[in-house]
């Protein structure tokens, strides 16, 4: 009778037998597979370091890269920069630290510009799928009323300013009540009434949001200052030009430096 695999010892010669047979044999076969693989790697490796060495400028690559970034974008990096719309605040909510690029000496956060620019194109992008009867503006900031008339007045969107009346958009019973599909937030710690009532009812919010602001229950964001009047015309010189664009309104939209000239208007509307 056979004898069992386990019961098998090394031959007297010194060759093995039984299971010491087998897991040799198996670690010399996986051993081969492995050093194989290691072949191929390694072979790939080298036609990789030729093909990198042999014309590809990395840092050329890096530079075009950035140049195209740049051409894509809605206004000129300098304008971004001029307007300080990449500043933020001291403090920095979790939900906007993930658009944070650096903190200055000074403490305040620093927007990353190719993000900003991002998020603008989306709420351009979002702005424009609402027409414009569905659509409220609130802005609180004084020193933004100028500017927000003038969206106003381009897209045809109705704008609340100095004050938003309470329970216009949540009790019908109110003669001047109204629905509406989409609120604009420009700062919800200034807004947060409108922002609520909007949440009430459960329509859309897109918010413009500095690194001091939470976005629970937001829509869409669009980053950046939204305490400075200069950053705030240039989001809304870009929101009424993208806008009008994309639902065929016609209309004479005034040149940046007009957005960003800082200019209050005293007017109550």
């Amino acid at each position: 009778m056979a004898k069992k695999k386990e019961e098998i010892k090394a031959t007297p010669d010194g060759e093995l037998s039984g299971e010491a047979l087998v897991k040799a044999a198996e670690a010399e076969s996986l051993e081969a597979t492995k050093t194989e693989k290691k072949k191929k790697i390694q072979e790939k490796l080298e036609k990789l370091k030729e093909k990198v060495e042999g014309g590809v400028d990395t840092e050329a690559l890096k530079e075009e890269i950035k140049a195209k970034k740049k051409a894509d974008m809605l206004v000129p990096l300098d304008d971004y920069v001029k307007t300080g719309i990449y500043l933020g605040t001291r403090v920095v909510t979790p939900d906007m630290k993930p658009f944070v690029y650096r903190r200055r000496a000074d403490g305040l956060a620093i927007f990353n510009t190719d993000l900003i620019d991002e998020k603008l194109k989306e709420g351009i992008a979002y702005l424009s799928k609402f027409a414009p009867e569905d659509v409220i503006l609130v802005c609180r900031r004084q020193s933004a009323w100028n500017v927000a008339k003038k969206f106003s007045e381009l897209t045809g969107i109705r704008v609340f300013t100095k004050k938003y009346p309470a329970g216009i958009l949540t009790n019908t019973n109110l003669e001047n009540f109204f629905e509406h599909e989409l609120t604009i937030i420009t700062d919800h710690w200034l807004e947060k009434n409108a922002l609520k009532d909007t949440l009430d009812v459960k329509k859309k919010v897109l918010m413009i949001c500095g690194t001091n602001n939470f976005a629970h229950g937001v829509d869409q964001i669009i980053i950046g200052n939204n305490k400075s009047p200069k950053s705030i015309g240039l989001i809304y010189y870009l929101l009424a030009k993208g806008y009008c664009k994309n639902r065929g309104i016609e209309a004479d939209i005034p040149e940046l430096d007009w957005w960003t000239s800082g200019e209050e208007d005293s007017e109550d509307y």
